[in-house]
């Protein structure tokens, strides 16, 4: 998931915690938090996946997309808190480039395994890294190149085996986690707005986004067409009530412990995703697929363990 990224928590390093003569108890309940959010997140991808043959892909991400509207809203109107419209530039952008990977992930979604596509999304943090030189005059060393290296290599092993629809999918799963480290930036910069009225804000977006696409992106389903039923507006219901729970579960994690660690679990989307596909739908792996998927995430989650607690974190992709 661009995108798709966890909106509603801006994590930075604070103040050292005042000792209190006791030793630090240590606790898991962070990294169980993300476990749920990642887990959340995949049952997402997979609910979305499995709906192709019945809704267009555009609209799986208008469903993504008012479920977290609408329940965000009621929360924030509910506690008292002041939804915004307009806002700062920053919001804008963490809005406008979070769409943006939103819609992109769901068009590949449903055209590739989820496993690959959720590899191929969770590039942020090497976009991070490569945009910190132009935009915060950060240069990158020689560590973030051999990464890169490393990434591009597992995108062409897992781009190999994908029909030329499937390729295309593979571009706009770049795009989504291109657009994700865009949305990153303008996130960190938001200043003195509550966290539910930016999730409202970036839901209100990209479901503006998505009906666009709709109406302007003529795009055939992957698979034969199947008749709906009641049962697959539930499904469709799921994918944004997962994405929800997702969000939450990020929120905990990322409040409770160390975000540039507890991001690291968050990958676990694409074991998640492995287990569902060979319960699901019996996927045989292609050796290829398999080294690219760790050629992307292993220098992925060495970039997150890199990273210093003082520094921004990396909130997880969460379209």
């Amino acid at each position: 998931m661009a995108e798709n990224v966890d909106s509603s928590v801006v994590a930075t390093g604070g103040s050292p915690v005042p000792s209190t003569g006791e030793p630090p108890v240590p606790t898991f309940a962070p990294y169980l938090w993300m476990l749920c959010g990642a887990f959340a997140f995949t049952v997402m991808s997979t609910l979305a996946h499995l709906v192709r043959d019945r809704f267009a892909w555009q609209a799986i991400a208008i469903g993504r997309s008012s479920v977290p509207f609408l329940l965000t809203g009621l929360s924030a109107l509910l506690a008292g808190g002041q939804l915004v419209v307009f806002g700062p530039r920053a919001l804008w952008l963490r809005s406008l480039a979070g769409s943006t990977s939103l819609v992109c992930t769901f068009y590949a979604l449903t055209r590739l395994p989820v496993a690959d596509a959720l590899t191929l999304t969770n590039l942020f943090p090497i976009w991070v890294a490569l945009l910190s030189w132009p935009l915060l005059r950060q240069r990158p060393g020689v560590f973030v190149w051999c990464c890169v290296v490393s990434a591009v290599c597992g995108v062409v092993l897992i781009q190999q085996p994908h029909s030329p629809e499937g390729n295309l999918a593979t571009l706009t799963s770049l795009i989504a986690s291109f657009t994700s480290a865009l949305a990153m930036i303008g996130l960190h910069r938001v200043q003195g707005v509550d966290t539910r009225a930016i999730v409202w804000h970036f839901s209100a977006v990209s479901l503006i986004f998505a009906s666009l696409a709709m109406g302007l992106i003529e795009s055939p389903m992957p698979v034969e067409p199947q008749p709906r039923t009641w049962l697959s507006w539930v499904e469709l219901f799921g994918v944004g009530a997962s994405a929800t729970v997702g969000q939450f579960c990020l929120t905990k994690a990322f409040t409770l412990g160390v975000p540039s660690r507890v991001a690291v679990v968050g990958l676990s989307q694409v074991g998640f995703a492995l287990i569902f596909e060979l319960i699901l739908e019996n996927r045989d792996y292609n050796k290829a697929s398999l080294l690219g998927m760790l050629l992307v995430l292993a220098p992925t989650a060495s970039l997150l363990l890199r990273r210093h607690d003082s520094e921004p974190a990396l909130p997880i992709q969460d379209s």
